[in-house]
């Protein structure tokens, strides 16, 4: 009796062993397949370069989890694609130079689509639309054009591209080291303007609903983010674009654009 009750012990936990394995292996050769013709890095795995340093895009919060707008568009996207998902953070300076190794797959990180990167690399459709904005103080009703910037101050960071239209609108630049101390210069009524990035200025008004200014003029020109792969891996451009089309219709990226900026910033 007992070699038989041993015997269907052995049994039973082989079969459960069997179902196990038979169980585990199905599930790698669906994440094998869902991947199957994208090149990617790892089988079955999205990964992903992302600075995890700017906010709100991709960034750490309290918890010290990566988070952001880019961070959870790039996981929907690979929700979509049936695959797993692996962040590799990374500094600016090196994020193409890990690209062209290939280190990782793509990158979310507010990659901006323009003729030198088209030259070299492939993209996705746009997930993030901005444009360049005139920010005034709130009661400030003489500037509703960028021709209406002529003979007056904007706060500006030298190395910014917005310093020169600034300038070609004929205005003053005063010259400072980035957004926060721009703002602050025009809250306090030292500055007529600034031009920035409307991303920007919709994520700090977000954060700050009761701050004393806004955005009075835009470009006509926008600027186009999206995901960026090297040209041997079109094939994965070109499924990410199926992926972000897919979220866009169901919603997706119009919520988590609000999460962010309390507007649709994905058209």
């Amino acid at each position: 009796m007992r070699q038989q009750r041993a015997l269907i012990a052995t049994l039973t936990a082989t079969v459960t062993a069997l179902a196990l394995a038979a169980c585990g292996s199905a599930e790698d050769d669906t994440a094998s397949e869902a991947g199957s013709g994208l090149g990617l890095v790892d089988d079955g795995v999205l990964t992903v370069a992302t600075e995890g340093t700017y906010r709100p895009f991709t960034f750490h919060d309290a918890s010290g989890e990566l988070v952001g707008y880019d961070v959870e568009v790039a996981e929907a996207v690979a929700d979509e694609l049936g695959l797993e998902i692996e962040f590799a953070e990374t500094q600016w300076d090196a994020i193409f130079a890990g690209l062209d190794a290939g280190r990782f797959d793509t990158i979310a990180n507010q990659v901006s689509i323009n003729p030198e990167r088209e030259a070299q690399y492939k993209f996705s459709t746009p997930y993030t639309v901005s444009r360049g904005v005139v920010v005034v103080a709130q009661g400030d009703d003489s500037v509703s054009s960028f021709a209406d910037l002529d003979g007056k101050t904007a706060a500006q960071s030298l190395t910014s591209n917005w310093r020169e239209l600034a300038e070609e609108s004929g205005a003053t630049v005063e010259p400072i080291e980035g957004w926060a101390q721009a703002v602050a210069l025009l809250e306090q009524g030292r500055v007529d303007s600034t031009i920035n990035d409307s991303l920007t200025v919709l994520d700090y008004l977000k954060e700050n609903p009761d701050a004393p200014i806004k955005v009075a003029a835009e470009t006509e020109e926008t600027s186009e983010s999206a995901f960026v792969v090297t040209p041997e891996r079109a094939a994965l451009a070109e499924a990410i674009t199926g992926a972000l089309e897919t979220l866009a219709a169901d919603g997706t990226l119009t919520e988590l654009s609000e999460k962010y900026f309390g507007d649709d910033v994905s058209q």
